[in-house]
């Protein structure tokens, strides 16, 4: 069993920075890729980065590119967000999650993912 947990979140102000972290216990996900998504109430969740088990290589959603770095710490089974100029439009539950299978792909779509953790709230104000 695999159990993620985000944290790292917090209210900020626009152009402000935060680093999210997703610690992974239960088994290691170094083989596996990992994203983040996010979600606003009352809308569906939406992907936002991910990064690949076998080299590292990462993928961003247009929004977030310059601005969010995905990274992972193959020894302490973590995974991070560091994200930079914030924008209001960044606020949300942003949610970790690991993928289905380990090929390399990064999977944009809710259910390549197996595992989520519980989400941490980010709030951006203006």
């Amino acid at each position: 069993q695999v159990q993620l947990a985000e944290s790292g979140g917090g209210l900020v102000q626009a152009g402000d920075s935060l680093r999210l972290s997703c610690v992974a216990s239960g088994r290691t996900l170094n083989v596996f890729n990992m994203a983040w998504f996010r979600q606003v109430p009352g809308e569906e969740r939406d992907f936002v980065a991910c990064i690949k088990g076998n080299g590292g290589s990462t993928s961003y959603v247009d929004s977030v590119k310059g601005r969010f770095t995905i990274s992972r710490d193959y020894a302490k089974n973590t995974v991070y967000l560091q994200m930079n100029n914030l924008k209001p439009e960044d606020t949300a539950v942003y949610y970790c999650a690991k993928s289905r299978l380990y090929d390399n792909t990064c999977y944009r779509a809710i259910d390549a993912y197996d595992y989520w953790g519980q989400g941490t709230q980010v709030t951006v104000s203006s």
